[in-house]
């Protein structure tokens, strides 16, 4: 799969540059295992980072038990997230630098130290952790009309566009997040709601299979990163016109705009 690798890589680069998606790779390539989807992704990120960007963080997908029945998979996935792809609370993004945008909300976590798998448990998250902070992820597919299946959305980079970063910062002490609820908004109208149980049963969980799935390829989860564990509910589409606004009880709320 070498060629192939090299091959994949490269035509998603290009789909995302000139904003038009590729056929289904599962469907091109029918021996495209999820480890060589991983391979693709990390050879995109490589070639990113040749080209100025820098890692700022990981994220997790595939959380949800719905999510993954649909995909016919029993584990997430995951991405990384990229310097060009940080937004603030309440900035503008505009629809036609993206191919088939959907938004979803999740707690965001700051590490304050490294975690390295494998062996990684919910309470080495929760002791590296140094906040939690809301997060909306604008998700995107180079994918064709969202025709995807685990394979597809791996080498795709899980999927990601960008993030955006809510204001306020919160120490998880003497929080629950498994309890701490979200309530989303699209042009002041309420579409969905969810806790954070609905990332794994905990998010700590989620990042600390984040953490063990990268060991496999070496990679470790550094202080400082931002690291998405999942969303609380489904995504949403959006479109030109929308203001998408989550709020997340005690640990603050985060808003953006398409245009």
């Amino acid at each position: 799969m070498h060629d192939a690798v090299n091959r994949i890589a490269a035509a998603l680069i290009e789909a995302e540059a000139n904003k038009q998606a590729v056929p289904s790779l599962t469907q091109q390539y029918a021996d495209l295992e999820v480890t060589d989807a991983y391979n693709i992704q990390l050879e995109v990120i490589k070639r990113k980072l040749a080209g100025g960007r820098t890692v700022i963080g990981k994220k997790v997908g595939l959380t949800s038990v719905a999510m993954q029945q649909m995909l016919g998979v029993e584990e997430p996935d995951y991405g990384h997230l990229l310097d060009g792809m940080e937004l603030s609370c309440g900035e503008k993004v505009k629809i036609n630098e993206l191919l088939h945008p959907k938004i979803e909300a999740e707690i965001g976590f700051i590490l304050g130290e490294d975690l390295e798998g494998p062996n990684i448990t919910f309470l080495d998250v929760l002791m590296a952790t140094k906040h939690v902070m809301p997060t909306l992820e604008i998700i995107d597919s180079r994918i064709a009309d969202w025709k995807i299946q685990l394979a597809d959305t791996v080498a795709d980079n899980g999927s990601s566009a960008k993030v955006v970063l809510g204001e306020q910062l919160t120490a998880i002490d003497g929080i629950d997040l498994r309890s701490v609820g979200m309530t989303l908004y699209k042009n002041g109208e309420m579409i969905a709601t969810g806790s954070g149980a609905a990332a794994l049963g905990h998010p700590a969980h989620a990042i600390a299979w984040l953490a063990n799935k990268l060991s496999e390829f070496g990679i470790s989860l550094k202080a400082g990163e931002l690291i998405l564990p999942g969303a609380l509910s489904a995504a949403i589409a959006v479109e030109e016109g929308d203001t998408v606004t989550a709020q997340f009880g005690p640990l603050g709320s985060v808003f953006v705009n398409f245009e």
